[in-house]
């Protein structure tokens, strides 16, 4: 079997049926049915986003580590590259785990762009050509076709007009890369990373404005999923708003959550207490010279 036919039976054929098949479920609309699609698919990478949430948390925790390893071994890459590693495993970190939820997307991305270009179908070859596609055991998919494709302002096959998605997605992609950088207090890279935050977010503006609107809904349905999970495992990362004071992210407490008790004010004796009493209007308590067991151990004269 050819590397195209497994194209097409493992990833276009199921993405297509599977969103023609919410296309059915959700009133007959194919912007729901992409983002009920988004949402689907980024729940069932869920485990692998995790996994690279939690390896990036930790490799900034040792971003200290690793730049003492640096000033130790100067220009000794060798040295420096087999010292790395060997902290990256003794803290168990694994720093390909990062990218591998980006690499699995990008099938996605590319199966996603053929399969709404195939259910956009308006000409006859067109639609013969989906039809070759569409699984003939899934009842009442064929009379599905052709698909509606307006979904608010857009024309999910065609880039958007008024460029409005294009803002949301690099604003949203520049958001989720703030989210995702740690400080650091390395020039280098400080200085890359404020590059990734600028070319990212300008590169899905750019694809945005070029590509299909119902990919770039995908995109934005995307990033919003990733901005709110990452929330809850990294918090705020570097992202800082002007004029915004941005809340930490929740944390489960061990303890109790509520707050103690504040401690009761101390007795205060002598001149302080006729001065509270003046201020309180409240008579001043004496105290007491002798505890009472002091009084009953005392000789009588």
């Amino acid at each position: 079997m050819a590397l195209g036919d497994l194209w097409i039976y493992l990833l276009l054929e199921p993405m297509l049926n599977g969103l023609l098949l919410l296309y059915g479920l959700l009133w007959s609309n194919f912007g729901l049915a992409i983002i009920a699609f988004t949402v689907i698919v980024r729940t069932l990478m869920l485990p692998l986003t995790l996994k690279q949430l939690h390896s990036a948390k930790a490799m900034s925790t040792l971003q200290p580590k690793i730049q003492e390893l640096q000033r130790k071994y100067g220009k000794n890459r060798e040295e420096l590259s087999r010292a790395t590693m060997e902290l990256y495993r003794e803290h168990g970190v694994n720093p390909i785990g990062c990218a591998v939820p980006t690499l699995i997307q990008l099938p996605i991305w590319i199966g996603l762009y053929q399969s709404i270009q195939l259910a956009m179908a308006e000409r006859p070859d067109a639609l013969y050509e989906l039809g070759k596609y569409v699984y003939s055991g899934l009842s009442g998919i064929a009379t599905l076709i052709p698909v509606y494709y307006q979904f608010l302002w857009l024309n999910l096959a065609h880039p958007d007009p008024i460029y409005l998605l294009a803002v949301l997605v690099a604003g949203s992609t520049w958001v989720q890369q703030k989210m995702m950088t740690q400080p650091s207090s390395d020039p280098q890279q400080q200085q890359m990373n404020q590059m990734m935050s600028v070319m990212m977010p300008l590169m899905m503006g750019f694809f945005t404005i070029n590509f299909p609107s119902g990919l770039a809904l995908y995109w934005l349905i995307s990033n919003l999923y990733s901005i709110v999970l990452q929330y809850f495992i990294t918090g705020w990362g570097s992202l800082r708003l002007p004029f915004v004071e941005l809340a930490p992210a929740p944390a489960v407490a061990g303890g109790r959550s509520a707050a103690a008790p504040a401690p009761a004010p101390a007795a205060v004796d002598g001149p302080l207490a006729g001065a509270r009493a003046r201020e309180t209007g409240r008579p001043a308590r004496k105290p007491a010279s002798r505890t009472r067991s002091a009084r009953r151990a005392a000789p009588r004269r």
